[in-house]
Protein backbone atom coordinates (compact mmCIF):
# COMPACT_ATOMS: atom_id res chain seq x y z
CA UNK A 1 0.00 0.00 0.00
CA UNK A 2 2.87 2.41 0.75
CA UNK A 3 4.25 4.49 -2.13
CA UNK A 4 1.54 3.13 -4.43
CA UNK A 5 -1.23 4.70 -6.46
CA UNK A 6 -4.37 2.75 -5.51
CA UNK A 7 -6.41 3.43 -8.64
CA UNK A 8 -9.03 6.18 -8.85
CA UNK A 9 -10.02 8.14 -5.75
CA UNK A 10 -12.71 10.45 -7.16
CA UNK A 11 -13.74 12.29 -10.31
CA UNK A 12 -15.04 15.85 -10.24
CA UNK A 13 -17.27 17.34 -12.94
CA UNK A 14 -19.22 20.53 -13.66
CA UNK A 15 -23.01 20.64 -13.70
CA UNK A 16 -25.73 23.21 -14.25
CA UNK A 17 -28.81 23.14 -12.02
CA UNK A 18 -28.08 21.63 -8.59
CA UNK A 19 -31.56 20.14 -8.10
CA UNK A 20 -31.49 18.37 -11.48
CA UNK A 21 -28.05 17.05 -10.65
CA UNK A 22 -29.17 15.79 -7.23
CA UNK A 23 -32.33 14.17 -8.65
CA UNK A 24 -30.49 12.40 -11.45
CA UNK A 25 -27.68 10.91 -9.40
CA UNK A 26 -29.72 9.91 -6.35
CA UNK A 27 -33.03 8.95 -7.96
CA UNK A 28 -32.17 7.75 -11.48
CA UNK A 29 -28.72 6.26 -10.84
CA UNK A 30 -29.34 5.40 -7.20
CA UNK A 31 -26.13 6.82 -5.74
CA UNK A 32 -25.93 8.20 -2.22
CA UNK A 33 -25.34 11.89 -1.54
CA UNK A 34 -22.46 11.52 0.90
CA UNK A 35 -21.43 15.14 1.36
CA UNK A 36 -23.13 18.48 0.81
CA UNK A 37 -20.54 21.23 1.09
CA UNK A 38 -19.29 24.21 -0.96
CA UNK A 39 -16.61 24.93 -3.50
CA UNK A 40 -13.48 26.02 -1.58
CA UNK A 41 -12.84 28.74 -4.20
CA UNK A 42 -16.48 29.77 -4.66
CA UNK A 43 -18.42 29.23 -1.41
CA UNK A 44 -21.66 30.45 -2.98
CA UNK A 45 -21.66 27.24 -5.06
CA UNK A 46 -22.28 23.71 -3.84
CA UNK A 47 -19.76 20.91 -3.99
CA UNK A 48 -21.87 17.73 -4.04
CA UNK A 49 -20.36 14.28 -3.49
CA UNK A 50 -22.03 11.01 -4.51
CA UNK A 51 -20.85 7.46 -3.84
CA UNK A 52 -21.48 4.29 -1.90
CA UNK A 53 -22.67 4.15 1.71
CA UNK A 54 -19.44 5.45 3.26
CA UNK A 55 -17.98 7.38 0.33
CA UNK A 56 -15.31 4.78 -0.35
CA UNK A 57 -12.44 5.87 -2.61
CA UNK A 58 -13.10 4.61 -6.12
CA UNK A 59 -16.85 5.31 -5.87
CA UNK A 60 -16.86 9.10 -5.39
CA UNK A 61 -18.25 11.36 -8.11
CA UNK A 62 -18.40 15.05 -7.23
CA UNK A 63 -19.92 18.12 -8.88
CA UNK A 64 -19.65 21.87 -8.91
CA UNK A 65 -23.17 22.91 -10.00
CA UNK A 66 -23.22 26.40 -11.53
CA UNK A 67 -26.75 27.24 -12.64
CA UNK A 68 -26.79 28.73 -16.14
CA UNK A 69 -23.25 27.68 -17.05
CA UNK A 70 -22.58 27.25 -20.76
CA UNK A 71 -22.29 23.73 -22.13
CA UNK A 72 -18.85 22.22 -22.50
CA UNK A 73 -17.56 20.49 -25.60
CA UNK A 74 -15.93 17.06 -25.66
CA UNK A 75 -12.58 16.87 -27.41
CA UNK A 76 -8.92 16.26 -26.80
CA UNK A 77 -7.06 17.37 -23.68
CA UNK A 78 -10.00 16.14 -21.61
CA UNK A 79 -11.33 13.27 -19.58
CA UNK A 80 -14.21 12.46 -21.92
CA UNK A 81 -16.14 9.63 -20.26
CA UNK A 82 -16.61 7.98 -16.88
CA UNK A 83 -17.07 4.22 -16.62
CA UNK A 84 -19.14 2.72 -13.80
CA UNK A 85 -19.06 -0.97 -12.89
CA UNK A 86 -22.40 -2.82 -12.83
CA UNK A 87 -23.23 -6.50 -12.27
CA UNK A 88 -23.50 -9.10 -15.03
CA UNK A 89 -27.02 -9.30 -16.39
CA UNK A 90 -27.98 -5.77 -15.30
CA UNK A 91 -27.74 -3.85 -18.58
CA UNK A 92 -31.30 -4.70 -19.64
CA UNK A 93 -32.53 -3.22 -16.35
CA UNK A 94 -30.47 -0.08 -16.92
CA UNK A 95 -31.56 0.30 -20.53
CA UNK A 96 -35.19 0.13 -19.42
CA UNK A 97 -34.58 2.54 -16.55
CA UNK A 98 -32.81 5.10 -18.71
CA UNK A 99 -35.56 4.81 -21.31
CA UNK A 100 -38.29 5.43 -18.73
CA UNK A 101 -36.45 8.48 -17.41
CA UNK A 102 -35.90 9.98 -20.89
CA UNK A 103 -32.14 9.65 -20.66
CA UNK A 104 -30.13 9.71 -23.90
CA UNK A 105 -28.32 6.39 -24.33
CA UNK A 106 -26.95 3.94 -26.88
CA UNK A 107 -27.73 0.25 -27.01
CA UNK A 108 -25.15 -2.07 -25.40
CA UNK A 109 -21.86 -2.68 -27.24
CA UNK A 110 -18.54 -4.34 -26.43
CA UNK A 111 -14.93 -3.30 -26.05
CA UNK A 112 -12.01 -5.19 -24.54
CA UNK A 113 -14.40 -8.13 -24.24
CA UNK A 114 -16.70 -6.26 -21.84
CA UNK A 115 -20.31 -5.27 -22.48
CA UNK A 116 -21.18 -1.63 -21.81
CA UNK A 117 -24.02 0.86 -22.16
CA UNK A 118 -23.33 4.54 -22.93
CA UNK A 119 -25.55 7.38 -21.67
CA UNK A 120 -25.49 11.13 -21.02
CA UNK A 121 -26.47 12.90 -17.81
CA UNK A 122 -28.75 16.01 -17.90
CA UNK A 123 -25.76 18.25 -18.67
CA UNK A 124 -24.30 16.00 -21.37
CA UNK A 125 -21.62 14.31 -19.25
CA UNK A 126 -20.81 10.97 -20.87
CA UNK A 127 -20.92 7.69 -18.93
CA UNK A 128 -20.55 4.01 -19.57
CA UNK A 129 -22.09 1.26 -17.45
CA UNK A 130 -19.63 -1.62 -17.85
CA UNK A 131 -19.97 -5.28 -16.93
CA UNK A 132 -16.43 -6.04 -15.82
CA UNK A 133 -14.84 -9.33 -16.85
CA UNK A 134 -13.33 -9.37 -13.36
CA UNK A 135 -15.65 -9.88 -10.39
CA UNK A 136 -16.54 -6.68 -8.53
CA UNK A 137 -17.47 -7.52 -4.93
CA UNK A 138 -17.95 -3.96 -3.71
CA UNK A 139 -21.16 -3.51 -1.73
CA UNK A 140 -23.36 -0.95 -3.48
CA UNK A 141 -25.71 1.65 -2.09
CA UNK A 142 -29.24 0.42 -2.84
CA UNK A 143 -32.62 2.10 -3.07
CA UNK A 144 -36.23 0.92 -3.24
CA UNK A 145 -36.03 0.95 -7.03
CA UNK A 146 -32.44 -0.24 -7.54
CA UNK A 147 -31.50 -3.44 -5.74
CA UNK A 148 -28.06 -4.98 -5.27
CA UNK A 149 -28.43 -7.20 -8.36
CA UNK A 150 -28.43 -4.08 -10.55
CA UNK A 151 -26.81 -1.29 -8.50
CA UNK A 152 -23.68 0.63 -9.49
CA UNK A 153 -20.57 -0.60 -7.65
CA UNK A 154 -18.23 2.34 -8.26
CA UNK A 155 -15.80 3.34 -10.97
CA UNK A 156 -14.68 0.88 -13.61
CA UNK A 157 -12.52 3.29 -15.64
CA UNK A 158 -12.03 6.82 -16.83
CA UNK A 159 -11.25 7.73 -20.46
CA UNK A 160 -8.88 10.51 -21.46
CA UNK A 161 -8.81 11.73 -25.05
CA UNK A 162 -5.57 13.29 -26.26
CA UNK A 163 -3.85 14.22 -29.51
CA UNK A 164 -0.85 12.07 -28.60
CA UNK A 165 -0.80 9.60 -25.73
CA UNK A 166 2.93 9.13 -25.09
CA UNK A 167 3.51 11.80 -22.42
CA UNK A 168 0.24 11.02 -20.60
CA UNK A 169 1.11 7.33 -20.72
CA UNK A 170 4.51 8.13 -19.25
CA UNK A 171 2.87 9.74 -16.21
CA UNK A 172 0.63 6.71 -15.76
CA UNK A 173 3.43 4.15 -16.11
CA UNK A 174 6.64 5.81 -14.88
CA UNK A 175 5.08 7.85 -12.07
CA UNK A 176 1.87 6.02 -11.12
CA UNK A 177 2.84 2.40 -11.73
CA UNK A 178 0.18 1.56 -14.32
CA UNK A 179 0.93 -0.80 -17.21
CA UNK A 180 -0.46 -1.08 -20.72
CA UNK A 181 -2.84 -4.03 -20.70
CA UNK A 182 -4.33 -4.03 -24.20
CA UNK A 183 -5.22 -1.90 -27.22
CA UNK A 184 -8.19 -1.67 -29.58
CA UNK A 185 -7.85 0.66 -32.57
CA UNK A 186 -6.87 4.04 -31.05
CA UNK A 187 -7.82 3.14 -27.44
CA UNK A 188 -5.09 1.95 -25.04
CA UNK A 189 -6.08 0.46 -21.70
CA UNK A 190 -3.78 1.06 -18.74
CA UNK A 191 -4.28 -0.77 -15.45
CA UNK A 192 -2.73 -0.84 -12.01
CA UNK A 193 -2.28 -4.17 -10.22
CA UNK A 194 -2.29 -2.42 -6.83
CA UNK A 195 -6.09 -2.73 -6.54
CA UNK A 196 -8.79 -4.93 -8.06
CA UNK A 197 -11.37 -2.22 -8.82
CA UNK A 198 -11.37 1.41 -10.06
CA UNK A 199 -8.01 0.44 -11.55
CA UNK A 200 -8.33 1.37 -15.24
CA UNK A 201 -7.46 4.44 -17.30
CA UNK A 202 -8.19 4.37 -21.04
CA UNK A 203 -6.23 6.71 -23.31
CA UNK A 204 -7.80 7.51 -26.68
CA UNK A 205 -5.44 9.02 -29.24
CA UNK A 206 -7.10 11.42 -31.69
CA UNK A 207 -4.31 13.33 -33.51
CA UNK A 208 -6.49 15.66 -35.58
CA UNK A 209 -9.30 16.29 -33.12
CA UNK A 210 -9.94 19.76 -31.68
CA UNK A 211 -9.32 20.42 -28.00
CA UNK A 212 -12.45 20.25 -25.90
CA UNK A 213 -13.87 23.02 -23.72
CA UNK A 214 -14.35 22.32 -20.01
CA UNK A 215 -17.69 23.77 -18.83
CA UNK A 216 -21.13 22.30 -18.09
CA UNK A 217 -21.22 18.54 -18.60
CA UNK A 218 -17.42 18.21 -18.48
CA UNK A 219 -14.98 16.48 -16.17
CA UNK A 220 -13.04 19.09 -14.20
CA UNK A 221 -10.35 16.76 -12.84
CA UNK A 222 -9.45 13.13 -12.18
CA UNK A 223 -8.16 12.20 -8.72
CA UNK A 224 -5.89 9.23 -8.03
CA UNK A 225 -5.81 7.52 -4.66
CA UNK A 226 -2.99 7.12 -2.13
CA UNK A 227 -3.06 5.75 1.39
CA UNK A 228 -1.84 8.75 3.39
CA UNK A 229 0.01 12.06 3.43
CA UNK A 230 3.47 10.49 3.49
CA UNK A 231 2.66 8.67 0.27
CA UNK A 232 1.15 11.85 -1.16
CA UNK A 233 4.43 13.69 -0.73
CA UNK A 234 6.39 10.76 -2.17
CA UNK A 235 4.43 11.21 -5.38
CA UNK A 236 4.90 14.96 -5.29
CA UNK A 237 8.64 14.36 -5.51
CA UNK A 238 8.13 12.00 -8.45
CA UNK A 239 6.04 14.53 -10.37
CA UNK A 240 8.56 17.31 -9.71
CA UNK A 241 11.36 15.02 -10.95
CA UNK A 242 9.45 14.65 -14.24
CA UNK A 243 9.66 18.42 -14.72
CA UNK A 244 5.94 19.04 -14.10
CA UNK A 245 4.50 21.81 -11.93
CA UNK A 246 2.51 20.56 -8.94
CA UNK A 247 0.83 22.32 -6.01
CA UNK A 248 1.76 22.12 -2.37
CA UNK A 249 -0.37 19.87 -0.15
CA UNK A 250 -3.93 21.18 0.22
CA UNK A 251 -6.35 20.21 3.00
CA UNK A 252 -9.75 19.42 1.45
CA UNK A 253 -11.32 18.46 4.82
CA UNK A 254 -12.03 14.87 3.73
CA UNK A 255 -8.67 14.18 2.06
CA UNK A 256 -5.36 15.88 1.38
CA UNK A 257 -4.55 16.75 -2.22
CA UNK A 258 -1.95 17.71 -4.77
CA UNK A 259 -2.86 19.01 -8.24
CA UNK A 260 -0.93 19.06 -11.49
CA UNK A 261 -1.76 19.21 -15.18
CA UNK A 262 -0.45 16.18 -17.04
CA UNK A 263 1.27 16.87 -20.39
CA UNK A 264 -1.85 16.00 -22.37
CA UNK A 265 -3.76 18.82 -20.69
CA UNK A 266 -5.96 17.04 -18.11
CA UNK A 267 -5.95 18.24 -14.50
CA UNK A 268 -4.84 15.38 -12.24
CA UNK A 269 -5.20 15.26 -8.48
CA UNK A 270 -3.60 12.87 -6.02
CA UNK A 271 -5.80 12.43 -2.94
CA UNK A 272 -5.42 10.56 0.36
CA UNK A 273 -7.76 8.06 1.98
CA UNK A 274 -7.56 9.97 5.26
CA UNK A 275 -9.39 11.39 7.08
CA UNK A 276 -12.51 10.27 5.14
CA UNK A 277 -16.09 11.51 4.93
CA UNK A 278 -17.15 10.50 8.45
CA UNK A 279 -14.79 13.06 10.00
CA UNK A 280 -17.69 15.52 10.48
CA UNK A 281 -20.79 13.31 10.09
CA UNK A 282 -21.68 9.81 11.20
CA UNK A 283 -21.89 7.36 8.29
CA UNK A 284 -25.65 7.01 8.79
CA UNK A 285 -26.04 10.79 8.47
CA UNK A 286 -23.74 11.48 5.51
CA UNK A 287 -25.04 14.14 3.14
CA UNK A 288 -27.89 15.30 5.38
CA UNK A 289 -26.42 18.62 6.56
CA UNK A 290 -24.53 21.43 4.86
CA UNK A 291 -20.89 21.14 5.91
CA UNK A 292 -18.68 24.21 5.51
CA UNK A 293 -14.90 24.55 5.52
CA UNK A 294 -13.81 26.28 8.73
CA UNK A 295 -12.93 29.53 6.94
CA UNK A 296 -16.56 29.94 5.80
CA UNK A 297 -18.38 28.92 8.98
CA UNK A 298 -18.71 32.54 10.11
CA UNK A 299 -20.59 33.25 6.84
CA UNK A 300 -22.96 30.29 7.18
CA UNK A 301 -26.16 32.35 7.30
CA UNK A 302 -25.25 34.27 4.15
CA UNK A 303 -24.11 31.14 2.31
CA UNK A 304 -27.27 29.22 3.26
CA UNK A 305 -29.43 32.09 2.02
CA UNK A 306 -27.71 32.01 -1.39
CA UNK A 307 -27.44 28.26 -2.03
CA UNK A 308 -30.54 26.71 -3.63
CA UNK A 309 -32.52 24.33 -1.43
CA UNK A 310 -32.22 20.68 -2.44
CA UNK A 311 -35.48 18.74 -2.14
Amino acid sequence: MKNTILGLHHITAIAGNAQKNFDFYTRVLGLRLIKKTVNFDDPKTYHLYYGDEAGSPGTILTFFPWDGITAGRRGTRQATEIGYSVPAGSLAFWQDRLDKNNVIYNKPAKKFGEEYLTFLDPDGLKFELTVSKDKDDRQPWVTEEITAEHAIRGFHHVTITTNKIDKTAEVLTAAFGYRLEEQEVNRSRFITDAVDVAAIVDLVEAPGETAGHVAGGSVHHVAFRVQDEETLMYFRDKIVAMGLTITEKIDRNYFYSLYFREPGGVLFEIATDNPGFSVDEKVAELGTALKLPAQYESSRAEIESILPKLN
